[in-house]
């Protein structure tokens, strides 16, 4: 993660504020270390910065919000369950073109081009 993300996370409240030496140096603790390999794979996982302050919050009010936290993953797994679908069926596409080519895509493109000459 780069040192502007950190930044940025830390001054939106996704991770808490890093100490620092008397040279202002950010001074990364295990705890700090934890937040941030969190935070990215919270990000990673496709969770908008929104909804991660949002967890966060959620979070530091305390267990009471566990169903609500619990929720907020459990819709970021449903559309990345929808998206892998949608991806399958895009691959599935493609291959099926790749194996077909000669039948399936030249003669499309071989279309178009006729039709861009005609304009």
């Amino acid at each position: 993660m780069s040192a502007d993300t950190i930044r940025y996370y830390e001054r939106i409240g996704l991770i808490p504020p890093v100490k620092r030496t008397a040279n202002g140096i950010r001074d990364f603790d295990e705890e700090d270390l934890r937040w941030i390999v969190f935070s990215r794979q919270m990000r990673n996982a496709g969770l908008s910065i929104e909804s991660m302050v949002n967890y966060i919050n959620l979070f530091q009010v305390g267990d009471e919000t566990v169903p609500v936290r619990k929720e907020i993953i459990a819709a970021q797994i449903k559309m990345l369950k929808e998206k892998a679908s949608e991806l399958d069926t895009a691959i599935d596409r493609l291959e099926f073109k790749l194996a077909n080519y000669d039948e399936h895509m030249i003669p499309a493109e071989n279309s178009l081009r006729a039709f861009n000459l005609n304009k």
